[in-house]
C-alpha cells in the first residue's frame, strides 16, 4: 500500500499482484513505458459495454483503464491466480491464445477529513488491442443473436454486433488463410476450455479490420465475471421447466453452454479460404505486443 499526503487530503494506492503483474508486462515488452502510459490519461467514452463503468485510455493510447464493480472485483481476487497459471503457458509453451492481456489491478483513493470528501475506485489496466491500427470497423461478439444487433451510425470507433457482422459478411465475407484459421480455432478453443473451468462467461472476441494491412487484429475481453447462484437458479428453471419456465432456452446460460456456442460461432464467422488465395484473405493478428 502506498499512501501520501497533498495538504489535508490522504491519498492511497493499493498493487494486487505486483510480482505477477510485472512479470507479465516483462514477458509482453510492456515495461518500461507503462509507468510512463499510466501518468497522463484521458476520460473515454467507450461503446458496445452495457456495465456502466467508467474507461480511462493513456494518451499514448497503449492502454485501457476500467474501473471495476464490487462484484468484479471479488471475482478478479479470485481468478487471477489461475489467469497467471494460464498465461505462463501461452508464454513458456507456447500455447495459442488470443485472451487481452491485462496488466495491473489496483486500488486508489483519497479522503479529506476537513471536507469530509473521499473516493474509492478499483481499477483493471488492460492492453489496447488496435494500439498503433488504423481500423475501419469494429465487432464484439459474444456467437449470440438475442439483442445482439445496433443501427450503424458510421461513427469512428463504432462498435457493431454480432448480428451486424452476420449483414456485414453477407456482402463482404471475411476470408482468412488456412494457418490462420487453424490458429484462431486453437487459441478459441485453448481460452474457452480455460475460461468455463473457472466458471467465467460473458466475454466477447473483439475484432478490428485493418484495411491497410489487410488484417483482423482479434482478442478475447471481458473475461471476469463468473457464473453466479441466481444466474444459475435461472438456468436450471428455464431448462427443467420447473415452475414454469416450460424448458425455454434460458437468457442466462451456463459457462460451459457459453463456451460451446461461442466456439460454434466463431468458426462461422471467419471463413477460411486456400493458400493460393492469399491474396484476398486476412491475417489474423491476436493481442498484440508493443
Amino acid at each position: 500500500m502506498l499512501e501520501f499526503s497533498d495538504g489535508p487530503t490522504k491519498l492511497y494506492c493499493k498493487v494486487y499482484f505486483a510480482e505477477q503483474f510485472d512479470a507479465l508486462r516483462q514477458q509482453s515488452y510492456y515495461e518500461p513505458q507503462f509507468v510512463q502510459s499510466l501518468c497522463r490519461c484521458i476520460k473515454w467514452e467507450a461503446s458496445g459495454g452495457k456495465s456502466g463503468s467508467q474507461f480511462l485510455k493513456s494518451r499514448d493510447e497503449r492502454l485501457l483503464i476500467k474501473q471495476l464493480s464490487k462484484p468484479e472485483m471479488d471475482s478478479l481476487l479470485q481468478f487471477a491466480p489461475h489467469y497467471f497459471d494460464y498465461m505462463a503457458k501461452v508464454f513458456f509453451h507456447k500455447l495459442p491464445s488470443v485472451l487481452a492481456k491485462m496488466l495491473g489491478f489496483y486500488k486508489i483513493g483519497f479522503k479529506n477529513p476537513i471536507t469530509g470528501k473521499s473516493v474509492k475506485l478499483d481499477l483493471i489496466v488492460m492492453e489496447n488491442l488496435f494500439f498503433n491500427r488504423k481500423i475501419s470497423r469494429i465487432f464484439d461478439l459474444k456467437g449470440s443473436m438475442r439483442n445482439r444487433h445496433i443501427q450503424s451510425t458510421g461513427k469512428q470507433n463504432e462498435v457493431l454486433l454480432d448480428e451486424n457482422l452476420v449483414e456485414f459478411i453477407y456482402d463482404s465475407p471475411l476470408f482468412i488463410r488456412e494457418h490462420a484459421k487453424r490458429v484462431l480455432q486453437a487459441s478459441v478453443w485453448n481460452d474457452t476450455l480455460f475460461l468455463s473451468r473457472h466458471d467465467i462467461m460473458d466475454y466477447s472476441l473483439v475484432v478490428g479490420i485493418d484495411e491497410e494491412h489487410r488484417e483482423l487484429v482479434i482478442g478475447i475481453v471481458d473475461f471476469i465475471r463468473t457464473f453466479s447462484w441466481d444466474k444459475k437458479l435461472e438456468s436450471w428453471v428455464k431448462e427443467t421447466g420447473f415452475l414454469g419456465g416450460g424448458g425455454r432456452e434460458p437468457t442466462i446460460v451456463s459457462p460451459k453452454q457459453y463456451k460451446m456456442r461461442f466456439r460454434e460461432a466463431m468458426d462461422k464467422y471467419f471463413l477460411m479460404v486456400p493458400s493460393k488465395f492469399h491474396n484476398i484473405a486476412y491475417n489474423v493478428e491476436p493481442p498484440i505486443s508493443v
